[in-house]
């Protein structure tokens, strides 16, 4: 139908031609003769249907409006593109949101619906893709822990270790006064979770090692290998952490160094895309050594407290302390 009105209006293209004595090809283009080339054409201009040649007037209703420059449809549903800018420093997910709030005022045609493209579809998409990627690196590092330390409860300490840990992004992004990036910071919990993971495997591995050389350890033997285990440990895993904390921290702070020219920038482009990763590492670090050298301890000694007898009794020197299986 739309071929057939443009032989009454400006015409179908049907092929080009570059003549020898130019440069740029020339529409080759097919419409009615001027006399035909009227609004009342329209009403008796027929076209092609299962049931043969059917005039239009049949099933169109023709109406003046507004001229329209372009149609375009998408399967068979035109279709209106709207394009705009955020000022700046505002968030194009907050200003999404408050369209979609302001939709429901406008008491749209039902027939009507909206899609919203450009970044947002391109932030859905990488949110996504990440959330997937961090669920399948959970997975394997699950399958990875339960087949090294044999024990659920391990494992399951690591991975809530890796969870906590988000708290000290968020508090990272507070501080610096930062929005969360899908992207970026998707990537830096992605990478926080293998720092973390490893810091814990060295704790507990270790424990396992010490307390494996025991026979029916009692309650006081598991806390000082729990102690020997903290104290053996604190090196290596604060140093780690330090060891990344220093890497990110010019990162961090925008400074950008050149080896090169022998130069030391401030907030250089290059360094605007790589902070917010930064930012969500280093903090996520800090956080998470709270955990693993306090939370990952005192989970462990909780596990033993629950497999010792009820009311077992310590003695250390003439004092005396009562721990009740499972309680406070």
């Amino acid at each position: 139908m739309g071929s057939a009105i443009k032989l009454v209006t400006n015409g179908v293209t049907v092929a080009t031609f570059r003549p020898e004595d130019a440069r740029d090809e020339v529409d080759i283009v097919i419409r009615y003769f001027p006399q035909f080339r009227t609004l009342d054409e329209l009403d008796v201009l027929k076209i092609q249907t299962p049931a043969g040649l059917m005039p239009i007037s049949n099933f169109v209703t023709r109406k003046p409006g507004a001229k329209v420059g372009k149609i375009e449809r998408v399967d068979g549903r035109q279709v209106l593109n709207l394009r705009a800018d955020v000022v700046p420093g505002a968030l194009v997910a907050d200003q999404i949101n408050n369209i979609r709030t302001a939709l429901p005022k406008l008491n749209l045609d039902p027939r009507v619906s909206l899609k919203f493209k450009g970044e947002e579809r391109d932030r859905q998409e990488s949110m996504i893709f990440l959330m997937q990627a961090f669920l399948i690196a959970i997975f394997m590092i699950a399958i990875i822990l339960v087949t090294q330390f044999n024990s659920f409860f391990s494992t399951g300490l690591v991975l809530s270790a890796v969870v906590l840990s988000s708290v000290g992004i968020f508090i990272g992004l507070l501080v610096h006064d930062m929005a969360f990036g899908i992207v970026m910071g998707g990537i830096g919990v992605i990478a926080l979770a293998g720092i973390i993971v490893s810091n814990n495997i060295l704790l507990i591995d270790t424990y396992d090692l010490l307390i494996g050389q025991l026979k029916n350890p009692t309650l006081a033997q598991y806390r000082d290998v729990i102690i020997r285990t903290c104290i053996q440990r604190v090196r290596p895993v604060i140093l780690t952490k330090l060891a990344t904390i220093l890497g990110l921290l010019p990162m961090m702070f925008g400074i950008n160094i050149d080896f090169v020219n022998v130069e030391m920038t401030m907030g250089a482009p290059s360094t605007q895309w790589w902070r917010l990763l930064s930012v969500c590492i280093v903090y996520g670090v800090l956080f998470a050594s709270s955990l693993t050298l306090l939370v990952t301890p005192a989970a462990l000694m909780w596990r033993a407290m629950r497999r010792t007898k009820n009311g077992q009794t310590l003695r250390k020197g003439s004092r005396t302390q009562t721990f009740i299986s499972g309680g406070s």
